[in-house]
Order: C-alpha cells, then sequence, then structure tokens
C-alpha cells in the first residue's frame, strides 16, 4: 500500500492529523500490508487547476437555469454564483487543456497501481470545525484561495474517479474523529471495500466514542446531560 501523506506538502494538514493517520497505516502493518512511502505523482497544482475548470464547467451547465433567472440567482450563496460565473467565462481551449491533464494523470495513476493494491492518504485537512463557520480560511497560515482548498487532499481521486473508502482513524488531542482514506484502482470497488471491512474488524472505530468535552467553565457531568437530550 502507497502512503501519500499530505503529497509532499501540497495539502497542508492541521496538528495531528498525519498523525492520526500514522496509527491507522499501523493497524494495516499489523494486518499484513507493507506500507510504503510514496513521493508525490503528479504536481498538485496541474490537479487543481483541471480539477476548477471541469468542475466550473459542469456546475454552469447544471446551473445555467438558475443563473439566467435574476431571482434565482439573488438567492444563491456567494461561492455558487462564484463557480457559475467561472464556468460561464470558461474558453474551449480552458476545457480541453483541463481535459489534456486528466488524461494524462488518468494513465499515470493507472501506472502506479501496476506496483501497488492500494493508496492511503488523509480523508480532510482540517479537523470537524464550527457549524458556524463557512469554511476553514487557512490551514497552517497558508491562506485557503477558495472554499474548496481545504478539501483539495480529495482532488488527485475524484479527479478521475477512483473508488475509495473512508475509515476512521481515531480521535485528535480535542476529541474530534479524523479518518483516511483507502483508494483503489478502477474496477477495485469490491477490494478497496473488502480492506475496509478487514480494518474495521481490527479496529471497531465505530463501536468507540470520543472522550466526554466538558463545556467552557463547566463540569463533565453537565455534558453528559447534554449529550443524553
Amino acid at each position: 500500500m502507497a502512503w501519500l501523506g499530505d503529497w509532499d506538502g501540497a495539502y497542508p494538514c492541521e496538528p495531528g492529523i498525519l498523525e492520526a493517520c500514522a496509527g491507522g497505516l499501523d493497524v494495516l502493518r499489523g494486518l499484513g500490508a507493507e506500507v510504503v512511502p510514496l513521493a508525490a505523482p503528479y504536481p498538485a497544482e496541474k490537479l487543481w487547476q483541471t480539477w476548477i475548470t471541469l468542475r466550473a464547467m459542469l456546475n454552469y451547465g447544471a446551473k445555467k437555469l438558475l443563473w439566467d433567472d435574476p431571482a434565482k440567482r439573488a438567492l444563491l450563496k456567494p461561492e455558487s454564483a462564484w463557480e457559475i460565473s467561472t464556468g460561464a467565462s470558461l474558453s474551449a481551449e480552458a476545457v480541453y487543456e483541463a481535459s489534456t491533464i486528466r488524461s494524462k494523470w488518468y494513465a499515470r495513476a493507472h501506472r502506479l497501481f501496476q506496483g501497488y493494491d492500494a493508496w492511503v492518504m488523509p480523508t480532510a485537512q482540517v479537523w470537524p470545525f464550527a457549524v458556524g463557520e463557512r469554511w476553514p480560511q487557512a490551514i497552517n497560515g497558508r491562506a485557503m484561495d477558495s472554499y474548496h482548498r481545504w478539501m483539495e487532499v480529495v482532488v488527485p481521486v475524484s479527479l478521475i474517479g477512483l473508488p475509495a473508502l473512508n475509515v476512521p482513524v481515531g480521535f485528535g488531542a480535542s476529541g474530534l474523529p479524523m479518518g483516511m482514506q483507502i483508494i483503489g484502482a478502477h474496477g477495485q470497488d469490491a477490494a478497496v471495500l473488502a480492506m475496509g471491512e478487514t480494518y474495521h474488524r481490527a479496529t471497531l472505530w465505530p463501536q468507540k466514542h470520543p472522550p466526554v468535552i466538558a463545556p467552557a467553565g463547566g463540569h463533565p457531568d453537565e455534558a453528559r446531560s447534554e449529550q443524553g437530550r
């Protein structure tokens, strides 16, 4: 299994996430897997530009009727409006270039799978954030220049439709959960699910609970009573 981590630093992760995934990798090793660290196999920025271009194109195509209706356009959240307007301004050349890079990455990824049964990456780059926060503005001091950058770790997989399964790796210092992706080649959905089932039987993470977190200035018993409501 290839461990791709944070893609050689291209995908910044909040403190503790890679360490939590390391625990998950130890479980895989205990089950008999050979886990091999792998350098980033393709430039992250090329994958990003390709993904954002094709995503904008599809959003514009799917939401054009909303965009063309002034009353409905006014109801769109800023992030959706930005994606649709970006898609509306794309040139045929930009879409063709994005499609070409996507095809090159597809071919590169499948050559990599000749040497590995699966890849492993973090599921997210940030711990669960406050419900009132629209999206993380920065990770470790690095500004996120769009509302999808904080979840860029899923781009290499989703861009070419690889089967991926999120499995839990436990809880961080603040009691919040994290996971890692087990990723397979096209057509290997059943194999990925089997790996996930084996991992599940070894960890039983869904049957476990985070430590009780007391409310600010409160007592743990108050938190328990809140959980019971």
